[in-house]
């Protein structure tokens, strides 16, 4: 079958052995698309098969989204629903030391399949995955509808964060650098950030971003971090003055506040087949897999007003 893997400095859509049914359920792969992630994985010249945003059809014709974060199953963490922090998830990611789903099949565990509602298309649900990635930071945030929540980054994982916030009932202000990304902000039930906020998501991944996240906190206010940083997290003497609360946030899992419950990927799912206007906003361009080196060079260029870049097997 066709992946798509990092080679010889290049993106390249090579041919590689079938998935194997004893490693799970073998999903047919509809809609991949282009995470941040990837592009990190290609800087450290991983060469696995990218891909952990994903969705297909079963065997038996079920419309599946793919829970990326693939615990044990058997762990104490897995048990309590926090498998995000699973020994085997965090050393196994898909599309960096364990082939993704960039391909025509994925085997997959039959736990990490999520069940498509009525009104989300197999072809949109690539999102089901960074959605639970932005719920994630908000579920963890215990943001309730009276409250402000300021959101600094507007790159996929920051706009899907303001239709995480919005869903919740929050007014949201958003930071973006583009104004193609603040009009897309804005569709999603957003303004432009202005003021302090109870809440800030910090979801640029670089220290400017960060410093501004915590100008923007209320004092005793809540930093939600979901961007991702390489090395050490700098947080400015500010985030001490206002006695900040500060709450990293990793992938997504099945239990919120102490109690297993209801997984952040089927509330995506949820709200993605509730509100359609997120995939219209978020998914900018598809290709056929076969097309996936321009695919990448277009999901690179974010001035261009590329958001969500989705490959279709």
């Amino acid at each position: 079958m066709r992946a798509v893997r990092f080679r010889d400095d290049a993106i390249q859509v090579v041919d590689v052995p079938d998935p194997n049914p004893d490693d799970g359920e073998i999903v047919s792969i509809r809609s991949a698309s282009i995470c941040g992630s990837d592009f990190e994985y290609i800087d450290m010249k991983c060469t696995a098969t990218l891909g952990h945003e994903l969705a297909g059809t079963t065997a038996d014709g079920r419309a599946v989204a793919v829970e990326g974060v693939f615990g044990c199953g058997s762990c104490e963490q897995c048990a309590a629903g926090t498998y995000n922090m699973c020994p085997a998830a965090l050393t196994t990611p898909l599309g960096m030391m364990r082939d993704g789903g960039m391909a025509d099949a994925l085997a997959v565990p039959e736990r990490n399949l999520v069940a498509l509602p009525d009104g989300l298309a197999v072809e949109d649900a690539s999102l089901v995955e960074p959605l639970a990635v932005a719920m994630h930071g908000i579920h963890l945030a215990q943001a309730q509808p009276d409250q402000r929540v300021g959101i600094v980054g507007a790159g996929s994982i920051g706009l899907l964060s303001v239709a995480a916030a919005t869903g919740a009932g929050c007014e949201v202000g958003l930071s973006a650098r583009h104004s193609h990304q603040m009009e897309r902000g804005e569709k999603l039930g957003a303004h432009a950030a202005s003021g302090t906020y109870d809440i800030v998501v910090e979801a640029s991944g670089n220290k400017g971003g960060l410093e501004d996240a915590i100008a923007m906190l209320n004092p005793t206010g809540t930093l939600i971090v979901l961007g991702l940083y390489g090395g050490n997290i700098p947080l400015p003497m500010l985030a001490f003055l206002r006695e900040a609360r500060v709450q990293m946030s990793l992938a997504y899992c099945g239990c919120h506040h102490g109690t297993k419950g209801t997984r952040d990927v089927d509330q995506a799912a949820a709200l993605l087949a509730a509100r359609p206007e997120i995939c219209e906003t978020l998914i900018t361009h598809r290709f056929p897999l076969d097309d996936a080196a321009h695919a990448y060079t277009v999901a690179a260029d974010r001035q261009a007003g590329a958001v969500k870049v989705v490959l279709l097997p």
